[in-house]
């Protein structure tokens, strides 16, 4: 099985420093949703791996998130794409749990569910602790230059086998060749 790992916010949609909350808000990066349906035609799984910390910040509730992802599987549904499942964080930062990336809980969950290694597989993200969590189970961490992607660029450290690209449609373009 091809399994391919991708954050949400600032990957699949535009992203914000005061979080995406509502339906209005979450609109996806152009190509996108596109990039999400070439994954599926090659044969790839996807799966979304998103820290929604809003949720335990009290900026928005389940019925919001839920809302948003309906409306994200709707709008994949309608280019030929699909996202096999999404695994969230709702914690707040301060809460210490063991799932919010760069911890391992959802990456660990996700190689569980799909009684998978995920050793090399590609993990497309952001943020640094996009990064650090796929290379702490062995993925491949992808940055794209969206969301925060050119911050991480320029400000941080980023694990040495990071791979970077403009945005999700050149990364799955990278991934399928």
């Amino acid at each position: 099985m091809k399994l391919a790992i991708l954050d949400r916010d600032g990957v699949i949609n535009y992203d914000s420093a005061r979080f995406i909350k509502n339906l209005e808000e979450w609109k996806p990066i152009p190509g996108s949703l596109e990039a999400i349906a070439r994954l599926n035609q090659a044969g790839w799984r996807v799966v979304v791996a998103t820290n929604q910390s809003g949720i335990g910040r009290g900026l928005f509730d389940m019925a919001a998130l839920n809302a948003m992802n309906s409306k994200m599987h709707r709008m994949l549904g309608q280019v030929g794409g699909r996202i096999d499942a999404l695994f969230y964080c709702p914690h707040a930062a301060e809460d210490s749990c063991a799932c919010r990336k760069p911890k391992l809980g959802m990456y660990q969950d996700i190689s569980r569910r799909f009684n998978i290694s995920l050793v090399g597989a590609p993990c497309v993200g952001d943020s640094l602790r996009d990064l650090r969590a796929a290379a702490a189970v062995e993925a491949l961490p992808i940055l794209v230059l969206t969301g925060k992607g050119q911050k991480t660029l320029q400000e941080e450290t980023k694990p040495a086998n990071t791979q970077v690209y403009a945005d999700l449609a050149e990364a799955v373009s990278a991934i399928t060749a």
